[in-house]
């Protein structure tokens, strides 16, 4: 009702807007950081005191990401968008179909089977590197984007299953029904008229789990030994060598990396935000 919201005065408006501005400039520092730090030649960024803006505008370390050489930043953003788009499709064919089973059907283990999905996101990645090899060496898929595409999704199912459930779970059994009288029978109600209910939850599981395999090095430096068919995190050793690291090349790369992700979070805010809240307050 109208009459239940709250207003808040224009003095506390005020300092929430200033404590906001202050709280967004202490999370974005690090982006600006590093920015900024690409842009520096070596010698300024040990600089004592340090500076805020490069005297010398350095593009070089920008340059330096297109040139061919032994890294092909190119080559390197397709080997990372197709083995996201892999994780992110088997993520959510397979999480899709498992949590409006686990939230529409009754069947003993279902507890136990949600608290796999907890505990699989608890552990940490070292401890499952060595089952995943031994794995997919004995499938043959070593060293290819498979055996990266398959370890990244086992990130993203359980985290995507734990978000859909709620969603299947809010939906009404006789929005289901309906369609079963309208001549459905259970798979394509489940397609026509429970997945489009639930659009925003999977497209935020779809947002997230390409996200985690953008983002993972662990998978992709173990299971894939050729360099060119590495993902494009792997090019950050090119910038760390015996003698030093190439702090402006290193950031020059941090920042071309994050660009995707970026713009996933600018144009994709609305299901992000709508996804989880909805999935948060219905469960």
């Amino acid at each position: 009702m109208m009459g239940d919201d709250k207003k808040i005065s224009g003095k506390k408006n005020v300092l929430l807007c200033i404590g906001s501005i202050l709280i967004l400039c202490v999370l974005l520092f690090p982006i600006y950081w590093v920015v900024v730090t690409s842009l520096k030649t070596e010698q300024e960024i040990f600089q004592i005191p340090p500076t805020f803006w490069p005297e010398v505008l350095n593009l070089k370390s920008y340059a330096a990401q297109v040139e061919t050489g032994d890294f092909n930043m190119f080559q390197s953003f397709g080997n990372s968008f197709a083995i996201s788009i892999g994780a992110t499709l088997v993520a959510v064919l397979l999480a899709v179909p498992a949590s409006y089973g686990i939230a529409k059907y009754r069947f003993k283990g279902k507890g136990v089977i949600m608290l796999g999905f907890l505990v699989t996101q608890m552990l940490p990645v070292a401890v499952l590197l060595t089952p995943m090899f031994i794995m997919f060496r004995n499938m043959h898929i070593y060293n290819t984007w498979f055996s990266a595409i398959l370890a990244d999704a086992t990130i993203g199912i359980p985290f995507s299953v734990l978000i859909l459930k709620n969603y299947f779970a809010s939906i009404p059994k006789e929005l289901e029904e309906a369609a079963y009288i309208d001549g459905c029978n259970r798979f394509t109600a489940f397609a026509r008229v429970l997945i489009p209910i639930a659009k925003p939850g999977v497209m935020v599981c779809a947002i997230f789990s390409f996200l985690y395999a953008w983002g993972d090095l662990a998978y992709g430096m173990t299971f894939i030994i050729d360099q060119e068919k590495r993902p494009i995190t792997a090019g950050i050793f090119n910038f760390m060598g015996q003698y030093g690291t190439k702090w402006s090349y290193l950031t020059a790369f941090a920042v071309v990396t994050i660009i995707p992700v970026a713009l996933i979070f600018i144009f994709m805010q609305k299901y992000i935000i709508s996804g989880m809240t909805n999935g948060a307050v219905k469960g």
